[in-house]
């Protein structure tokens, strides 16, 4: 069973759908005790880092997430659910995120012909294996909506990366812990498949 961590940030019902497609049970749930129960879990979300991080301290979701990270089962963050897992967003100056991994999110900057937010398809490239792209050729498209990117500090755990106006860290992976700045529950087969090889981890 995977858990989808509901904390209001939408979304949540697109990606129960897709991993009950695959044929996994997935239940939203603000829960922490059943979050833990999980053998795997998914943060997704869309929407601001600072509001997020506000209402995963108070539904107390922040020790339950930790808990379960540390305990080494597989955890996916997706979309803002990526950003989360670092330790700031200059979208909320001061408040702190999970920080499970080290890195910061930024805003796209201003340039002329580039629409912030960036919502569109991007191709991705691989500069290390991981698990979670083992049945996607490189340069596929997958599907991106965000204004703010990952910077990540250590360039071991970017798993996939991608370009708009920059290249930016467009997936990670850190032991048990993964991230996708993109929405694979929107990415067509390119996207099930990589949601297919977090389930089976």
């Amino acid at each position: 069973m995977v858990a989808i961590i509901d904390y209001d940030a939408g979304n949540t019902l697109n990606v129960q759908k897709a991993c009950e497609a695959l044929g996994m049970e997935a239940v939203l749930t603000k829960d922490a005790d059943a979050i833990l129960k999980a053998e795997r879990a998914i943060l997704p979300g869309v929407g601001a880092f600072g509001s997020a991080m506000e209402r995963l301290q108070a539904y107390g979701l922040v020790p339950a997430i930790r808990e379960f990270v540390r305990s080494g089962r597989p955890f996916l963050g997706i979309c803002l659910g990526l950003q989360l897992l670092f330790e700031e967003s200059e979208e909320s100056p001061g408040v702190p995120g999970l920080a499970l991994l080290e890195g910061k999110i930024l805003k796209f900057p201003e340039k002329e012909g580039l629409r912030v937010p960036h919502m569109g398809w991007n191709s991705l490239t691989f500069p290390k294996k991981s698990r979670l792209f083992s049945a996607v050729e490189e340069h596929s498209y997958v599907y991106f909506v965000h204004s703010y990117y990952l910077k990540a500090k250590d360039p071991e755990v970017v798993a996939a990366q991608s370009e708009y106006g920059l290249s930016f860290d467009a997936a990670v992976e850190a032991g048990n812990v993964f991230g996708a700045q993109f929405h694979p529950e929107k990415s067509g087969e390119v996207g099930l498949s990589i949601l297919r090889e977090f389930l089976r981890l």
